[in-house]
């Protein structure tokens, strides 16, 4: 079982108020609760009302987001961030300049004392939230995290995050991350998946993500449409006998050019979609199809022996 607490919060009572956090969550909410095929993913709770969030409904929610019964929590907030005695501060509705919300070492805290938890994920969209790693529960080596846990940031310990228009930057690029530009070429979205395409998306004139994780598997946070299917994948040791093998094309492949041959079409198709995917390249030519034409051949690519190798030991 997977649950799933996002938190927004645009209204303060001591703090500037915000535009966008809402919205993020609310965003946030459609990708994961779904995988892209419709099959439930995530249990979500949203914490976003106009009122705002307190620090005792925050503190009560995380307390059922760590309470026996699932095998993956995700924490998701989006508001202001505060640094206080070397801690980040997730700041509430009702949280002051002295005593702004719920510090991270606390959330830490509950997290170490939860059990039945393989893997425990934390989001944190606010200013200065790269602090989350200078807390006394995370500092240091990876060894101090708990065993299964990950922290994603959006900003260094000394950055502000921005929003634009009624959306916070991060999140708007965290939410194409999930919706399919963070997945492999099996569909599949973790969280270094996207820790990776976020940092390609900022800049060193922006502010920057941080990941810090103590984790010996990522599992998916979301599935989407594949770009080469398992069964394809599994296909390739049988296509290509060694990885170094170059399969040897001719017009046959091409459904365009008599004769056709049924069985070397449906093979083209196959190598076509792993091409797409990058795991295939002609050999001789740009394109597949001037190397059936030509009767050249095509092979593996480095990306392309790796799920070879994967489909060889059946890890398909």
């Amino acid at each position: 079982m997977k649950r799933a607490l996002l938190v927004g919060i645009d209204a303060y009572r001591n703090f500037p108020a915000l535009r966008g956090c809402v919205n993020d969550v609310r965003a946030v909410d459609e990708l994961l609760a779904t995988h892209e095929d419709g099959a439930p993913n995530f249990g979500c709770q949203l914490l976003d009302g106009p009122a705002g969030v307190s620090g005792d409904e925050f503190r009560a929610a995380l307390t059922r987001l760590f309470a026996p019964g699932a095998d993956i929590a995700l924490l998701y907030f989006s508001g202001h961030g505060a640094v206080r005695n070397n801690d980040l501060v997730l700041a509430t509705t009702d949280g002051t300049d002295v005593f702004p919300g719920v510090a991270v070492a606390e959330i830490m805290g509950m997290i170490a004392k939860a059990t039945g938890l393989r893997e425990v994920v934390i989001i944190l969209d606010c200013c200065f939230s790269g602090a989350a790693a200078g807390v006394p529960h995370v500092a240091g080596d990876s060894a101090t995290l708990r065993p299964g846990l990950s922290i994603l940031t959006a900003a260094r310990a000394d950055q502000p995050a921005v929003e634009t228009g009624d959306r916070g930057l991060f999140s708007t690029l965290f939410c194409g991350a999930l919706a399919g530009g963070a997945a492999d070429v099996r569909g599949r979205v973790t969280i270094s998946g996207l820790y990776a395409y976020l940092s390609e998306c900022f800049n060193a004139w922006h502010q920057r993500p941080t990941f810090k994780a103590n984790i010996d598997r990522a599992h998916d946070l979301r599935r989407c449409l594949p770009s080469v299917p398992d069964a394809e994948l599994r296909r390739l040791p049988e296509l290509f006998p060694t990885p170094e093998h170059e399969l040897p094309l001719d017009p046959s492949y091409e459904p365009s050019v008599p004769p056709t041959d049924d069985i070397h079409q449906a093979d083209f198709a196959v190598l076509q979609r792993a091409r797409s995917a990058k795991l295939v390249e002609p050999v001789g030519t740009p394109h597949l199809y001037f190397a059936a034409l030509e009767s050249l051949s095509c092979r593996l690519t480095p990306l392309g022996r790796h799920y070879r190798l994967m489909a060889e030991q059946r890890l398909l």
